[in-house]
């Protein structure tokens, strides 16, 4: 049996240690690389903290081809990876994610920038709980709330500083990837909950009818992080995926 490689990245505000349920039910099939962002736990900021900086900075640290994961910010991250580097990933797997997190002209599926601004605020000033409440909002209407919410507590990244939080906001705050999907070839699943309340599902079925092979799955009774409410399903989705 052939084992592939295949890299999980995580979003904004969370440890790689998000994934680790995720990585166990894709074990022995994949090989899974979990790196923290730059900034977050051992692994080292990167100067200037930009989305392609970034996925360059995960990029170096990766195998020399493989699949990946991305979740919210982690799948801007692996977009714009995989548009800088087609030849090292193979495969595109979307959860929770869009091209373009703020509001702008043509495009309603998002966050009013005021909001994302003001939760920046909140965050200076009270960083424990309003991580608390973002965790809080994140599995808002998912039927299976209960018991995964202390996995995603305990995943919150703890061994990050406020500058690179702050730096991850604002990264969102101006990515718009819209005009630059047409250059991600690469097969790619789109996951995305139903009851997401950070990322709208209409911004996930947009993202995979702008990508040149994409397809979209919603998962009717999920949240914005179906991999933990849903772990046996999403995982038997990805691997039916990557083994195409």
């Amino acid at each position: 049996m052939k084992v592939r490689d295949v890299v999980l990245v995580h979003g904004w505000g969370f440890s790689a240690a998000v994934w680790n349920d995720l990585t166990r039910r894709l074990s022995p099939r994949f090989r899974a690389h979990i790196p923290d962002l730059p900034g977050y736990g051992a692994t080292p900021a990167c100067s200037p903290y930009t989305l392609d900086a970034v996925a360059d900075a995960v990029a170096r640290t990766a195998p020399r081809r493989c699949h990946v994961i991305g979740w919210s910010l982690g799948g801007e991250v692996a977009l714009a990876w995989a548009r800088r580097a087609p030849r090292q990933v193979q495969r595109l797997a979307l959860i929770g994610t869009t091209p373009c997190f703020t509001r702008r002209p043509g495009w309603p599926c998002a966050t009013n920038s005021e909001e994302l601004q003001a939760f920046g605020r909140a965050l200076a000033e009270d960083r424990a709980g309003t991580l608390a409440r973002f965790v809080g909002a994140q599995v808002k209407g998912d039927a299976r709330a209960r018991r995964f919410s202390g996995a995603q507590q305990g995943a919150i990244g703890k061994n990050v500083s406020d500058t690179v939080l702050a730096a991850g906001l604002t990264v969102l705050s101006r990515t718009d990837l819209r005009g630059k999907l047409f250059r991600v070839p690469q097969p790619a699943l789109v996951l995305h909950g139903a009851h997401d309340r950070i990322v709208p599902p209409a911004a996930g079925r947009r993202l995979a009818m702008l990508l040149p092979a994409a397809r979209f799955s919603l998962l009717r009774s999920c949240a914005h992080a179906p991999f933990l409410s849903r772990p046996a399903q999403v995982a038997k989705m990805l691997r039916a995926f990557f083994d195409e």
